[in-house]
């Protein structure tokens, strides 16, 4: 069901602003060494006013990243600037002692989406849209069959 209230779902689905990065470490031991940082980074990213969710994940063989909502772009900009992660950041870039590579995009939500069942705000109903969401070149979507 089509809707703009995510107020009933999980906090993820109410943030304006996702986050997403991943870096390339150089070695093993760098993921060592990291570690203490990164976990006051976190800490610090859990308890900031706009924080909504986070999530990590790793790709063979050294690359380990990290996925964060935020209420909107604002509140994820001045994660960017807090002291762990700007330290962290700043490690990480020194060279190629720590990381070998690394990337970093930034999205931002539509105001609508889809929710359904417990966590529709609106009426805790289980259904279908009746039609897709229109795509850029057209101005009402085709029916959805069934």
């Amino acid at each position: 069901m089509r809707t703009r209230d995510f107020s009933r779902a999980p906090a993820q689905a109410s943030a304006g602003a996702m986050f997403i990065g991943g870096t390339r470490y150089a070695s093993p031991l760098v993921l060592l060494r990291l570690a203490p940082d990164w976990f006051r980074m976190v800490r610090d990213m859990r308890r900031m006013s706009g924080y909504r969710w986070h999530t990590v994940y790793w790709q063979f063989p050294l690359t380990l990243g990290t996925i964060a909502f935020f209420a909107d772009r604002d509140a994820m900009l001045r994660f960017a600037r807090t002291r762990h992660h700007r330290r962290l950041m700043a490690w990480l870039t020194d060279g190629n002692r720590n990381a070998t590579a690394g990337f970093i995009r930034l999205y931002t939500a539509d105001p609508d989406g889809y929710s359904n069942g417990e966590w529709r705000a609106e009426d805790g109903a289980m259904g279908h849209i009746e039609e897709f969401t229109p795509l850029g070149v057209e101005t009402t979507g085709p029916a959805v069959r069934r």
